[in-house]
């Protein structure tokens, strides 16, 4: 049972004074901002879902907003590169996160006492501490990687090189807070360790799209299974509509920054995928498309309940796309024949692959970036390889890995429809790679007091810009991110904050 009425009152009065601390003196009808990431969501599924269906959630969203139908997300598209853009600004060539599996030639492994640098980097799944299926954000500090400076553990939010929108709202007296599927997701705090107020991040567990016959009680094995955890972290947001904390118990202010992942439509594109090239989604995709779109409409509902519609900026968008979309590209490539490539040609210079859409390849012996690359490219067929970066062509993306610890020494970018997975792996989709099936998102920005609503933009935008858009949407100033500064990120156009 919730809190009373008078507990409910003092919610909205602490509401009213963040509002008001964070606003003083400026001039903005927005007073919150509620991002949602549906992950896989390209442009093109929101084109066409709501062509299909004119009274959803969604194209009623677009009736009162702005939507970029050439956004895109940063690359390689994952999640974590995906979300650090959409709340940072940056690119990983500044945040220094180009995924959730890296390494770093600076740090040492967990474990080692520092005995030795450079390790691999792993914030995922695995890293759970006590309560991770309950949603806290509790990491397990022996399995972290180590700075050899004090050698003690580094926390994703520490590895985070610049600060997010979350701090700067929290810097300016506002109440933030987000629900996303793993603890590792912490990183969103910032260098600062103090961005999210309520972090809530209930564990989805690991990939098992492409594995439900042999892991089908897993959640990412089902997309109705998915569909709950979606529905339940919604519930979590509404409590936060409502005036209180995620779990509905404790009274807190109504945030001015926060949002949720939703996974259905990831799942279901990679379980189900598409019927063709145009983006028609089968039965089952086009049902987790419905579901979440239901979701989003009960979040719509909660905010009109109290009122807080017109004063909520309502950003849909997605972390990352996934691919192929067209089903008869899909060709599935053994992970392992990479690595064996390059031991066969250059032995024991593999320092870390990380693999999924593309490759990022990091090596113990920079020296031999050449010899891999030739090795890669002769193989070129085998692998399923359209192109390879490495040095200057890669030093045109990403700081040279001569000057930066994190940069990879070699990303291998797939020919059209290449999945780099487990041998028996039948995922119809994937993402974490540099093509426009990956990295072309949905983006749609809401408010009834835009004046330019129900507009349209094709010019190519970033999803880096919604975080400078967010900020100036609520009345502070976009330069206070430090990617944006260095990147020189605009916000959105369309609108004259």
């Amino acid at each position: 049972m919730k809190p009373n009425a008078l507990s409910v009152l003092a919610a909205a009065v602490l509401t009213t004074l963040s509002v008001a601390q964070v606003q003083a003196n400026q001039a903005t009808p927005i007073q919150h901002v509620l991002m949602i990431s549906v992950d896989g969501l390209h442009a093109l599924d929101l084109q066409n879902f709501s062509a299909s269906h004119p009274h959803s959630a969604m194209a009623q969203l677009a009736r009162t907003g702005i939507e970029y139908t050439q956004a895109q997300t940063v690359s390689p598209a994952d999640s974590f590169p995906g979300l650090l853009a959409l709340t940072t600004g940056g690119t990983p060539a500044v945040t220094g996160v180009y995924y959730d599996e890296t390494y770093d030639r600076s740090l040492s492994p967990p474990g080692s006492n520092c005995s030795r640098i450079g390790t691999s980097v792993i914030y995922d799944e695995s890293m759970d501490g006590p309560g991770a299926k309950a949603g806290k954000p509790a990491l397990k500090s022996s399995l972290l990687p180590l700075d050899p400076n004090g050698c003690k553990p580094v926390y994703p939010h520490s590895y985070l090189r610049v600060n997010t929108v979350f701090e700067i709202i929290r810097q300016a007296g506002g109440h933030t807070a987000w629900i996303d599927k793993h603890p590792v997701y912490e990183i969103l705090n910032g260098p600062s360790g103090q961005g999210v107020e309520d972090l809530y991040t209930p564990e989805i567990g690991s990939n098992f799209e492409g594995l439900e016959d042999k892991h089908g009680d897993k959640i990412t094995a089902s997309i109705k299974r998915t569909e709950r955890y979606d529905q339940a972290k919604v519930g979590a947001l509404i409590n936060e509509i409502d005036g209180f904390r995620h779990d509905g118990k404790t009274v807190a202010p109504v945030p001015m920054m926060f949002g949720l992942n939703l996974q259905a439509v990831n799942v279901g594109q990679k379980l189900a995928g598409y019927t063709d090239a145009q983006g028609h989604p089968t039965p089952q995709l086009e049902a987790a498309l419905v579901h979440s779109d239901m979701l989003i409409g009960e979040i719509v509902a909660a905010l009109r309940e109290k009122n807080l519609l017109d004063s909520t900026l309502f950003i849909v968008t997605a972390k990352h796309g996934n691919g192929p979309i067209d089903p008869k590209a899909i060709r599935h490539v053994d992970k392992k024949e990479i690595a064996q490539t390059i031991e066969h040609a250059v032995p024991g210079t593999v320092a870390q692959i990380t693999p999924d859409q593309g490759a990022l390849i990091w090596l113990k012996d920079t020296r031999k970036t050449a010899l891999v690359a030739q090795a890669l490219e002769h193989n070129r067929k085998q692998l399923g390889i359209r192109r390879v970066l490495y040095g200057a062509t890669l030093a045109l993306r990403f700081p040279s890995p001569e000057r930066d610890s994190r940069t990879p020494d070699l990303i291998i970018i797939p020919q059209r429809g290449v999945i780099y997975a487990k041998t028996g792996d039948k995922k119809k989709a994937e993402h974490g790679g540099f093509v426009t099936d990956d990295t072309n998102v949905a983006l749609l920005i809401s408010n009834p007091h835009l004046q330019h609503a129900g507009v349209v933009i094709q010019a190519p935008v970033s999803t880096t810009q919604v975080a400078p858009t967010l900020l100036a949407s609520l009345g502070l100033s976009p330069i206070a991110l430090e990617a944006v500064k260095k990147h020189g990120t605009p916000v959105l156009p369309g609108e004259d904050w």
